[in-house]
Order: C-alpha cells, then structure tokens, then sequence
C-alpha cells in the first residue's frame, strides 16, 4: 500500500483507509462484532493505516469494536474520530443535538479514549459545526487537547472555507473530512483550493456514494428500515433510476480498463490531488481487497480528462441527505 501525507505536518497514512461506520450502525446493525473486529485487524495486515471512527457511530460502540481490534498494533496504525453531538440520554441511535462546548469537547475526548483503548487520537474531526460556539474557541479547545498529549492533530468535517479558515488560524488543521465522490462534487467548487493553499489534507467519505458506485444498487432495490439509505432524497426509487445513467457510465469506463466501477471510482478520486486519501467502507473482506486494489489503477491525464467530463454531464437527482441534515451542513 502506497502512502500519502495529509497536511503540513505531513501525517502520514495508506492512501486508502478504512471508514468503521458501517461495521456496526446505520446500513443496518445486523453484523458479528467478533467478525468485524477480524475485518479491521485484516485491513492492517493489507497495508491499510488509516481507521476512522466516531461517538455518535452506534453511538460508542464502532469506537469500541475499533479500540479493540487494533489495542497490539496501535503505533502502528492511524485513528481518527470525532466529536461535537450531544447523545440520546436514553441510548438511541439519533444524537440529542449539535454540542462544540470546549467543556463538552474535552470530556467527549476523554471517553472517546477510553473506548478506544489508547492515550491518544491522532486526528479528532470536528463532526459537524456547531452555529452556537465560535470555531475559534472550537479550535481552541482541540489546541489545549494536544497541548495535552490527548490528541496529536486537529481535523474538521463538512466545513465551509470562512470556517476552514478561522479555525486554522488558531489551531492548524490537518486534515478536513467531506463526502466527496463521482456523484457529488461540491468540494471542487472552492473547498480543494483553499485546502491547497493552506497545506490541509482531505479525507474523502462515502467515495463510493454509499455503495451506488458499485453497481450493486437498483431501482429495485430495497432497504431495511434500520438502513438509513433508504431516508436519503438520493435513494428513493426515481432518484435512483435517474441516477443510474452515472452508474452505467462508470460501469462503461471501468470495463474497458479492466476494473470494478468501485476500483475506478476511488481511483479518480486519488487522481484528483495526491493529498486526497479516500476511506470507503465495508463488512465483506472480498470487498475491502476490491477498494484497496483501486491504488493499483493508473489513470493519464487524458483518462482522467475524459472520465470527468463524462461524469459532468450526468446530473444527479436528490440532495444527498435529507433536509434536516443537510440543514446542519456548514455551507
């Protein structure tokens, strides 16, 4: 597995990780833990560094089932998680509310080390701004954390670039964490360019749309209640039969090179700038081996040229969260 350096400090990871949301919550909360924890400690012997983790997943369990899969290899691997949710006082899966508090981001460290049976996080995301608390006093609140030792470097998640920049300039961030895939761009309209500018890496989530990119999606296809796919404006069954013009594209494109549509389409992403590290999930080892296969994939520039502008000319249908969520994006 190749490496790349997210942000001025140049922290270094695989240059594809592994997103641990899905090994237990919201596609469905019918999986083995101990065949999980397997699935985690087989990414590491693939070559895979980067694990990424957060409270509200689950809530606290993913950070638990991760803290115990890689507790004998933790030099030696990168673990990031986040905070910024008050929890359902009576355990749901559906966070309380947004919550940045410095007092509340502090204690939330705290647990989230425990849980992750460590001394320390290596990069801790900001999940979600929170309109209520100044990103300074966010920011400043992570500074003292790795002043600390607690934490090593600070991260931001579906932040708009006022904000991105505010907060650096108190505490550095490393890295910034957006959804970011063939079938939802929005990061190339400004966000990668002050990212550039500023020395930020970019942790790429959902870089395979929430599985659409696969493949293995249809108009047929159907949802579990606890899947919450199926509440997402870009999964009901006209939106998906619109969009599947995406889906044959990429299907095209990647047959002619000889590769899955997933490959490809974690293999555009890394062509996009070489501090991009795209962190697709999965609870199937055959999968995990497909989406780490994607670093093999050469693409030229003239490939790359001509894939993109194919791809721009699909237009999507739906937003990619529901209207509440995408209320708390920061944009």
């Amino acid at each position: 597995m190749k490496t790349r350096k997210l942000g001025q400090p140049g922290l270094e990871v695989s240059e594809i990780g592994l997103g641990c949301m899905g090994l237990n919550s919201v596609y469905g909360d019918g999986n083995d833990r101990a065949q999980m924890i397997a699935l985690v400690r087989q990414a590491a012997d693939l070559g895979v560094t980067l694990f990424d983790t957060a409270q509200i997943y689950g809530p606290k369990i993913n950070e638990e089932l991760v803290g115990e899969a890689l507790e004998s290899i933790r030099e030696k691997v990168v673990i990031t998680t986040k905070f910024g949710f008050d929890l359902d006082p009576n355990g749901g899966p559906v966070p309380a509310g947004l919550n940045s508090r410095p007092e509340h981001i502090k204690a939330t460290a705290d647990e989230s080390l425990k849980r992750l049976r460590t001394d320390y996080i290596d990069v801790y995301y900001q999940h979600r701004v929170d309109p209520n608390v100044p990103i300074e006093d966010v920011a400043g609140a992570v500074k003292e954390l790795i002043e600390a030792g607690k934490v090593r470097h600070f991260g931001l998640s579906e932040a708009a670039v006022e904000t991105i920049r505010k907060a650096h300039a108190v505490c550095p961030v490393t890295a910034l964490q957006t959804e970011y895939s063939m079938w939802e761009r929005e990061p190339e309209l400004e966000t990668l360019a002050v990212l550039e500018e500023l020395g930020i890496g970019f942790v790429a989530y959902s870089p395979l749309g929430r599985g659409f990119l696969t493949g293995a999606i249809n108009a047929d296809t159907t949802f579990a209640p606890d899947d919450f796919r199926a509440y997402l404006p870009r999964f009901q069954k006209e939106a998906i039969a619109k969009n599947m013009a995406l889906v044959d594209t990429v299907k095209k494109i990647a047959a002619e090179k000889g590769k899955t549509p997933a490959q490809l389409a974690i293999a555009w992403l890394l062509a996009q700038k070489p501090w991009i590290v795209p962190i697709p999930g999965t609870t199937k080892l055959s999968r995990l081996k497909e989406n780490i296969g994607s670093s093999d994939v050469i693409l030229t520039p003239a490939d790359l040229a001509e894939i993109t502008e194919k791809i721009a000319e699909i237009p999507i249908d739906g937003d990619r969260y529901a209207a509440s969520e995408m209320a708390k994006l920061n944009r």
